[in-house]
C-alpha cells in the first residue's frame, strides 16, 4: 500500500482518488477551507481527511495536484515550502512553460512529473488516461499505483512539458469545437434552421482530429475559406452573436494562402506553414 495525497478533490480529483483507493492505496486530503460538496466527494472516494499539509506530506510518497489550472503554481509552492521529498505529479491543464517553471523553479518534490488527464472522471464503465513525463523511475512508480484501474497511465513522448503540451493541443480542438458548436446552434436558431443544422451534422465526418492527412486539402482551399469566414463573422454580428472565433479562423486560414490549390503537399509542410515557415509554393 502506498499513501497518496490528492490536492484538491474536485470532480476529477475525487475520481482519481477513488481509483487509488480501489487499487488498495491510502489517499489523504485536506478539508480545511473546502466546500461541503468537496467533503462529500472526498468521502465517497474513500479519502482520509488530515488536519495539515505537513502531516499529509510526511505520510505520503506521492502528491497528485488536480486543481483549477490557475492555482497550479500556488499549490506547488505550498508543497515546496515543506521541502517535500516524494514524487509530485502536476496533473493540471497548464501550458508547457508553466509546467517547466513548476518543475525547475518551484520544485515541489524530490521528483516532479508532468501529468495530463484525458477523458471524463473515471468511474463505472468510463476510463481516463493519465499521461506522464519526467524521471523514468518516478513514472514507473506512479504507473504502478494505477495498474489495472480505470485511470490508465501512459508515457508522453518527451521530457517535462510534453504531457502538458499534449493536453493543450487536444484541448485547443476539443474545447474550441464545443464552443463553436454553441455559436453555430445559436446562429441557426436565430434563423429558424436549428433542426436542419442538426440533421447536416449527423452525416458529417466526426473523425477530424484523428485524421491529419486531410489537412493539405484544407490548406489548398484556405484562400476560399478565409473570405467565407469573414461572411460568417458578419452573419454572427447581425445576429448579436460573438464574432471573434470566426475572425480568428479567417486569420489562421490566411497563413495557408501560399498553398492555394496545392492538394499534394505533405502534412508536415502545411503544419510548418502555420508557423510561418517554408517558401511560398506557388500561385
Amino acid at each position: 500500500m502506498t499513501t497518496v495525497t490528492v490536492l484538491h478533490p474536485g470532480s476529477m480529483g475525487a475520481a482519481v482518488a477513488a481509483q487509488a483507493t480501489a487499487a488498495g492505496h491510502e489517499v489523504l486530503w485536506l478539508p480545511e477551507g473546502r466546500s461541503e460538496a468537496t467533503r462529500q466527494r472526498a468521502a465517497a472516494a474513500g479519502a482520509t481527511a488530515v488536519d495539515t499539509l505537513a502531516e499529509a506530506l510526511e505520510r505520503s510518497s506521492v502528491v497528485l495536484s488536480v486543481c483549477p489550472p490557475q492555482a497550479a503554481e500556488d499549490v506547488a509552492a505550498e508543497v515546496a515550502d515543506h521541502k517535500y521529498s516524494g514524487v509530485y505529479v502536476d496533473a493540471n491543464a497548464i501550458n508547457p512553460h508553466r509546467m517547466q517553471h513548476i518543475a525547475e523553479a518551484i520544485r515541489p518534490g524530490e521528483a516532479v512529473l508532468d501529468g495530463a488527464i484525458f477523458g471524463p472522471p473515471p468511474s463505472g464503465l468510463r476510463t481516463a488516461r493519465l499521461y506522464l513525463a519526467g524521471d523514468e523511475q518516478a513514472v514507473d512508480f506512479v504507473e504502478g499505483l494505477f495498474k489495472d484501474s480505470l485511470l490508465q497511465p501512459r508515457r508522453a513522448s518527451g521530457s517535462i512539458g510534453s504531457a502538458s503540451a499534449l493536453k493543450m493541443a487536444f484541448a485547443s480542438y476539443q474545447k474550441a469545437a464545443r464552443t463553436l458548436a454553441g455559436v453555430a446552434h445559436a446562429l441557426a436558431a436565430a434563423h429558424g434552421v436549428g433542426a436542419e443544422l442538426t440533421a447536416e451534422a449527423e452525416v458529417m465526418a466526426s473523425n477530424i482530429l484523428s485524421d491529419p492527412d486531410y489537412l493539405p486539402s484544407v490548406a489548398a482551399r484556405a484562400w476560399r475559406w478565409a473570405p467565407e469566414m469573414e461572411d460568417i463573422a458578419e452573419t454572427l454580428r447581425m445576429a448579436s452573436l460573438p464574432t471573434e472565433m470566426a475572425e480568428a479562423a479567417a486569420a489562421v486560414l490566411s497563413r495557408w494562402e501560399r498553398d492555394k490549390d496545392h492538394y499534394e503537399l505533405p502534412v508536415q509542410a502545411v503544419l510548418a506553414h502555420l508557423h510561418g515557415e517554408g517558401e511560398k509554393v506557388g500561385s
